[in-house]
């Protein structure tokens, strides 16, 4: 498995805007991200749904918070308290209402001028899903009983369509998994 270093390049701006507020993680996993932001330094309070992962992370990044829970749940931190949110590969396991509930929610996180850094699943990612699985609704499939939606362009404008100024997107095929993997990179700004 190749490592995924994603954030490396956003670093700069995850300090600039984290301004010494802790960095909130959604979905953090085994704690790969949770890692590379704790070595930079910064504060992490991150979310994750499984408690083997959490347990994995938590063995990985002893000095972070890790609150066992679905990301639908309230936030551990209150309303414009956060200048960064990192949702990598997390925002697609729910219909296009909740998804776009969740967006709101984390904007709501997110002090005046805070950053979102997110992946999205691509449409174009066949290898996991985006294709030959049980439809439930657009682009939003039953992947070996899982739920998952996969983005377009214009799913990714849509979902981020109010409240948010795009300081960068890019599609990109990343080395995280076994097979390539194809991901929206984003990262958003709060602009109201």
């Amino acid at each position: 498995m190749a490592v995924d270093q994603w954030l490396a390049r956003w670093l700069p701006l995850i300090a600039e805007r984290a301004g010494g507020q802790p960095v909130l993680e959604l979905g953090c996993g085994g704690g790969r991200d949770t890692a590379t932001l704790a070595a930079a330094g910064h504060r992490v309070v991150a979310i994750e749904l499984s408690p083997e992962a959490v347990a994995r992370a938590r063995e990985r990044v002893p000095s972070v918070q890790i609150h066992c829970q679905d990301i639908r749940a309230p936030f551990p931190l209150a309303e414009r308290s956060v200048g960064v949110v990192v949702a990598s590969l997390s925002l697609h396991y729910f219909d296009w209402s909740e998804t776009i509930a969740l967006a709101r929610r984390v904007h709501e996180v997110l002090k005046p001028d805070g950053v979102l850094l997110c992946r999205l699943n691509s449409t174009n990612d066949h290898h996991f899903g985006a294709s030959g699985h049980p439809e439930i609704e657009k682009d939003f499939y039953l992947v070996d009983g899982t739920p998952k939606r996969f983005f377009d362009r214009n799913a990714v404008d849509r979902l981020f369509a109010h409240g948010w100024r795009m300081l960068a997107i890019e599609e990109k095929v990343i080395d995280r998994y076994d097979r390539p993997k194809s991901v929206w990179e984003a990262v958003l700004e709060r602009s109201d």
